[in-house]
């Protein structure tokens, strides 16, 4: 029997040359069997010595953080770490500033109070202005003989304490006139006992410069007061002859502004002098 042309031909009972299938069978799929054994076998393989590898990176990796990672009482203090980019600065010997000059230590003294003085340095220009006050000056003068140019009581005080010098200077405004007088001693503690041992008299008024005389047998106001080595007086009044009394109020503010402003000028002289000392030293 024929199943086509060119099939195997195979007639019926003629089975002995027939193949064995279970046999085949078998042998394939004890080879398929060890085939996936065999890749199993090196997956697993593989697999190992990439976890082998990753294991000591990752050991080897903590080794080495643990090697910086030190405990706190083994790093350095902070003492012994050097600061970067810091360059230390220039150190400086420290100096204390010597104390500044006081004033008055060069018009407690003549050893000390050597600025020119006379009636110009004392009273310059030719007018005093005090706030909205202006006042014209008159004549002034010096001399070294002080009890020749005092009254009374105030002729013996300025000779028994040594006044080297006094110097006078009137000033006016209307009818009302002010002579005031330096008395120049060459200590403090000379004028304050001048001012203290002062009860009478005054300094002898000063006419001139457009001033008649004045105060010379009429009742004027007298004051005394002191500063450094400097004792000065006032003697003040009005020109017109007559005696001068509480509501002359232009005498009065002209004496107090004349006082104030003698006071400022030998002030001024200690602070100049101070600061000439300070800056030539």
């Amino acid at each position: 029997m024929s199943f086509g042309q060119g099939g195997p031909q195979w007639g019926p009972g003629d089975n002995g040359n027939a193949p064995d299938w279970a046999a085949l069978a078998e042998a394939s799929e004890a080879r398929a069997r060890k085939k996936r054994l065999m890749m199993i076998g090196g997956a697993v393989v593989a697999t190992l010595a990439v976890g082998s590898v990753v294991a000591w990176g990752i050991v080897s990796a903590n080794k080495d953080t643990e090697a910086g990672n030190k405990p706190a009482d083994q790093l350095p203090s902070t003492a012994d770490i050097p600061s970067a980019g810091k360059t230390p600065g220039p150190s400086f010997a420290e100096t204390t500033p010597p104390p500044p000059l006081d004033p008055n230590d060069f018009i407690d003294s003549a050893a000390k109070d050597k600025a020119p003085l006379n009636q110009d340095t004392l009273f310059p220009g030719k007018t005093l202005t005090v706030g909205d006050r202006v006042y014209k000056k008159g004549a002034t003068t010096r001399t070294t003989d002080c009890a020749s140019a005092a009254q009374k009581g105030l002729s013996g005080v300025l000779k028994k304490n040594d006044c080297t010098q006094l110097i006078r200077a009137t000033y006016y405004k209307g009818g009302s006139a002010v002579t005031i007088g330096v008395a120049v001693f060459d200590t403090k503690a000379q004028a304050m006992k001048a001012k203290e041992q002062y009860s009478d008299g005054t300094v002898v008024s000063l006419p001139g410069g457009g001033v008649p005389t004045f105060c010379r047998t009429t009742v004027c106001r007298a004051t005394a007061n002191a500063w450094g080595r400097y004792a000065y007086f006032t003697n003040g009044g009005l020109t017109n002859g007559k005696d001068a009394t509480k509501k002359d109020t232009v005498m009065f503010t002209l004496g107090d502004d004349l006082q104030q402003f003698t006071f400022e000028q030998i002030k001024r002289r200690g602070e100049t002098q101070a600061s000439a000392a300070a800056t030539a030293g």
